[in-house]
């Protein structure tokens, strides 16, 4: 289930939880912004409960993704939630839906609708944002060009990450929307008179 690369995806701005009970089986629906796989792993050790009958997920992050059905019958729960959070367009996020079971059995249609469900609704309810496509860089630059480059950096929108001296000068560590990368590059060019330079971090 690869993401559309050329579709602007969003990220929660804040954990989000949603509650429903169906045919007596109470679900529990969790998700929160996860920038990582370790991130996601924290998330679901705080809202799993191990006294529920199922703690199924599924996390997207980039074009990476996994999901788990947790006891439920194959494909009956993870991939549902993992459907939800990419039809509602989400990415960074991990989605833990924990069931209580209420004695009544769902079948196969009525568990993908359940989880499926569920989920969607925890991600219509949350507040998000869109994700602004970034690249990171190093920029180099001689000890004298210090204030233009700060200069050039505040004008286009770029955030340090880490600024430090060398034996050549200042050393800076920088993420910048995808669109302003060439504008910045030419910047620091006309601001240096050519002696920055704007390297991406591999």
């Amino acid at each position: 289930m690869p993401a559309a690369a050329d579709k602007p995806r969003l990220k929660l701005l804040h954990n989000s939880r949603y509650e429903v009970e169906i045919k007596h089986s109470r679900f529990i629906v969790n998700a929160a912004y996860t920038a990582s796989l370790a991130e996601t792993l924290d998330f679901y050790g705080q809202v799993k409960d191990p006294a529920a009958t199922h703690n199924c997920w599924a996390y997207r992050l980039g074009q990476n993704y996994r999901f788990s059905d947790d006891g439920e019958p194959a494909s009956t729960a993870g991939k549902p939630i993992l459907a939800a959070i990419d039809g509602q367009g989400f990415d960074q996020v991990m989605v833990v839906v924990t069931r209580y079971y209420g004695g009544t059995k769902l079948g196969v249609g009525g568990l993908i609708r359940a989880y499926g469900g569920s989920s969607s609704r925890c991600l219509q309810q949350a507040e998000s944002e869109t994700i602004i496509p970034s690249r990171r860089g190093i920029i180099r630059a001689p000890f004298s060009y210090t204030g233009p480059i700060h200069q050039s950096l505040n004008e286009t929108g770029a955030s340090r990450l880490d600024e430090s001296f060398d034996s050549e000068g200042l050393v800076i560590t920088i993420e910048i929307a995808e669109d302003a990368w060439s504008r910045l590059a030419e910047q620091l060019k006309n601001a240096s008179r050519g002696e920055a330079s704007l390297r991406p971090v591999a």
